[in-house]
């Protein structure tokens, strides 16, 4: 049943003192103008707020007002009105029951928008309530994934090499062709899905009888499988001639990258390809040149932290490393330290591979191995340059580790990586390296080590009780006293696409060396040097800093445990046999 006003909706406003009547002749005027409704022209006259105007109409019309954003709906439920039509007529399906449907909608009295509607849904009998719009544009982004389109426009691409019998080569790289039209068209859908969805990475991995395209979001892979297996040599060329790599060569692995703009997004795609089994693996790291670089103080770094890595980079000389494993988020640190460094009177040279981010008045140097032009080439190349500071992308061997640490002895402040777990072994796998230990004492300073760890999601966020498992685990591992500890944790809703987790935040340790540290690197005691990092009163360790989080309700048990037993020995307490083994019963 469609609602209906009794009178029109501006001289109700004005009856219910809700505007004046000089508003309304304003609203009017301007409406004539930019013949936009006049509920919109009235917010954006800020006459009313969206809210007041929504809340007015739900009384009026005597349909309920929702607030969808913490609110679980289903795919298949959404998909019953497809993605245009929603977004012309600002529109969503939220329920499905057996003889009816609830929309929201933005504009309830829109009597056309709810004829087209009716039409579109039938035979199901319409349900209106109203909701913000706002609310409905963030639910449109996060619903509407392109899972179906991407099996439809699979499913037309297979059949269209069935047609065939064979693929051919000419046809695919032809861009006239119609099957070289479905394969952009897939590939396209891929990347925006990817887009929509905040992915880092895109997988996408032929099987014997699938096609597994798979994203990398907030550090967790999603999967999404096709039935389409032979379609994945096509989607493989066709990104082989995006990045400019040897289509013909198939035994040996390549890397490329290339640019793209999806849905005002400018992303640099860094590819690699590999030989497997069943053709060509490819994974895509898609990185957001429009989204810029994050400063430090944007990188989540505690206060105490960002103040004592300030002091330690106004430093004239000496070696500031930033550890941690792949996908830690190493590079978006050193690439806040050198924003903030890159002043006019420095000169600032990196030696990467590859360059990730571009910056300006910076001189940055791709490496490239395959013409002899490596970290330690480029390195020696770069001391002769006059630089005040050098970023290192890696310190992968031993002699570019020297390099740098002479370096950072003869003037220069030398930035770069490693991938150890924390800072105290960081130092110690220097010297695993080869550096000599007196080249290691006299030149490091700073280690940073760092982790990831997923966030609540704000949106659906919730008290959390622990179990008895959580608690007997937590006084496993600390001291804490977590009596007025917050603990949350999400129930999932759209916006974390029922994960429970939206974004990610950094976990820190800072370890600065002091004169006991130093006398014990400088004569080669790796237990002495260890001891005396652990006992340094500023040295937080990692797995600390992340309980802190959990305390404070930004992330959960289940991501802290997980932090927990990468840097140290003890299993999380998620494990019903590690419970069982201790004899407890909750």
């Amino acid at each position: 049943m469609k609602p209906k006003l009794k009178m029109r909706l501006g001289d109700l406003l004005v009856q219910e003192h809700i505007i004046s009547e000089a508003q309304l002749m304003q609203a009017l005027s301007e409406q004539k103008n930019s013949g936009k409704k006049l509920g919109r022209t009235l917010i954006d006259l800020n006459c009313i707020t969206e809210e007041q105007l929504l809340q007015f109409l739900s009384q009026q019309l005597n349909i309920p007002f929702l607030d969808i954003s913490r609110r679980p709906i289903k795919p298949e439920v959404v998909n019953l009105l497809p993605e245009v039509q929603a977004r012309r007529y600002r529109a969503l399906v939220v329920e499905d029951n057996d003889d009816s449907v609830l929309v929201a909608m933005s504009d309830p009295a829109d009597l056309q928008a709810m004829d087209n509607l009716e039409e579109q849904l039938m035979p199901k009998r319409l349900t209106i309530a109203v909701v913000t719009e706002s609310q409905l544009l963030d639910a449109f982004d996060n619903l509407y994934r392109r899972t179906d389109e991407i099996a439809q426009i699979a499913g037309k691409l297979e059949e269209e090499y069935a047609a065939d019998d064979q693929f051919d080569l000419a046809s695919l790289t032809d861009a006239d062709s119609d099957n070289e039209t479905t394969v952009v068209k897939l590939l396209q859908s891929i990347f925006e899905d990817a887009v929509q969805m905040r992915a880092s990475d895109i997988h996408i991995e032929p099987g014997e009888k699938v096609l597994r395209i798979r994203q990398r979001i907030d550090g967790q892979l999603q999967e999404n499988t096709l039935p389409e297996a032979n379609i994945a040599s096509a989607l493989v060329l066709r990104l082989k001639l995006m990045a400019g790599l040897d289509i013909s060569e198939k035994r040996l692995p390549q890397d490329g990258r290339f640019h793209m703009e999806i849905k005002g997004h400018k992303i640099d795609v860094r590819m690699s390809t590999m030989p497997i089994y069943h053709g060509e693996s490819v994974v895509m790291r898609l990185l957001d040149q429009s989204a810029g670089l994050l400063t430090l103080n944007e990188t989540g770094m505690p206060a105490d932290i960002l103040a004592r890595v300030r002091k330690q980079i106004k430093r004239p000389h000496g070696m500031l490393l930033v550890t941690g494993p792949t996908g830690s988020g190493k590079t978006t640190t050193l690439y806040g330290i050198l924003s903030e460094l890159n002043t006019a009177d420095r000169k600032i040279i990196t030696v990467e591979d590859p360059v990730e981010y571009q910056l300006p008045r910076i001189n940055q140097v791709q490496v490239n191995h395959k013409i002899g032009l490596d970290f330690s080439n480029v390195l020696r190349t770069t001391l002769r340059q006059d630089p005040d500071i050098i970023m290192v992308g890696e310190m992968r061997d031993q002699e570019t580790v020297e390099i740098g640490l002479r370096g950072a002895l003869t003037g220069h402040f030398v930035l770069s990586t490693l991938h150890t777990n924390d800072a105290v072994t960081s130092a110690l796998r220097l010297l695993d390296m080869g550096a000599a230990s007196y080249l290691v004492a006299s030149a490091l300073r700073v280690i940073i080590a760092q982790r990831l760890v997923r966030r609540v999601c704000q949106n659906c966020t919730q008290e959390y009780q622990l179990t008895q498992q959580d608690k007997v685990w937590l006084n496993t591992v600390s001291q804490m006293d977590f009596s007025k500890a917050n603990f949350k944790v999400g129930q999932g809703c759209q916006h974390c696409n029922g994960s429970g987790y939206r974004g990610r935040i950094g976990v820190f340790e800072i370890l600065e060396l002091d004169d006991e540290m130093i006398d014990a690197m400088r004569t080669g005691n790796p237990q002495d040097f260890a001891r005396a990092a652990h006992q340094s009163p500023n040295f937080t360790p990692l797995a600390e800093s992340a309980l802190n989080y959990l305390v404070q309700g930004m992330t959960t048990i289940e991501e802290v445990a997980k932090l927990v037993e990468d840097v140290s020995d003890i299993p999380t307490p998620l494990s019903d046999e590690m419970f069982a083994q201790q004899g407890l019963e909750e």
